[in-house]
């Protein structure tokens, strides 16, 4: 399993949504609160991207090493800010690659997306949807790994024109079909929208007035936080969601 967030709103600095927190997604890397199974620790990677004030595509930080032994993002994260950011930790399933392309989150264009889950039977349960992408977009993976797999399945269907939140939708009810056990927590995000998804994982949401937080656990106590149930999907905005179910 993995960790992730997105967050959109008012500025603020990348610490204050990765570092600062008490229970950041820099702590839940070596001390996450539920797995669920899904291991320990969440030490084979991390990566962040954000948009810069006024800028349309976003910016990435991805590394296959331990979030903690990286000796740049604390430094990087205190002077940063952005009012859309979307970040995780990674808990490789054993025998997919751990190299920095692997880490969310993957993008294209706009785009942003992280996974947080497994998909089970890979790959022999998913090769007939691997079959409707164009070859070229798997000799391109980011990496062999399920995640890589969900992301070009979510951006094929944006390329042609999909909104996000049925991209995302058709997908993981797709890919649950096929793989029945699956763990298919998706953030998708273009800086100004999320849809995300809550499927076989947790998945939490904290509203503010003029803010969005989607996390797979909260990062404090505050007492806005709400479960996301199994099974549905988020679409939202800055300072406003919508929760229903994934069917």
């Amino acid at each position: 399993m993995c960790r992730h967030l997105a967050y959109l709103g008012p500025p603020v600095t990348l610490a204050e949504l990765l570092l600062d927190p008490p229970y950041s997604l820099f702590r839940q890397s070596w001390a996450p609160r539920d797995m669920r199974g899904g291991g320990t620790i969440n030490a084979d990677g991390f990566g962040v991207g954000w948009y810069p004030h006024g800028g349309a595509e976003p910016v990435r930080y991805r590394r296959a090493q331990p979030i903690w032994s990286d000796p740049t993002i604390a430094e990087l994260a205190a002077v940063t800010s952005a009012g859309a950011v979307l970040a995780a930790v990674r808990s490789a399933t054993v025998g997919m690659a751990v190299l920095d392309n692997a880490a969310a989150p993957f993008a294209e264009g706009k785009w942003l997306f992280s996974h947080n889950g497994v998909v089970r039977g890979w790959p022999e349960t998913v090769v007939p949807l691997a079959a409707e992408l164009p070859v070229r977009d798997l000799l391109t993976l980011d990496a062999a790994t399920d995640s890589a797999l969900l992301w070009a399945l979510v951006r094929h269907r944006l390329r042609a024109g999909a909104d996000p939140g049925d991209a995302v939708a058709e997908v993981v009810a797709a890919v649950a079909q096929a793989a029945p056990g699956s763990r298919l927590n998706v953030l998708l995000t273009d800086g100004r929208t999320v849809a995300a998804t809550a499927l076989g994982h947790a998945l939490s949401l904290r509203e503010t007035p003029d803010a969005v937080l989607l996390a797979s656990e909260p990062h404090d106590d505050d007492p806005g936080w709400r479960p996301v149930p199994d099974g549905h999907l988020v679409t939202a905005t800055a300072g406003r969601a919508r929760v229903r179910p994934l069917g």
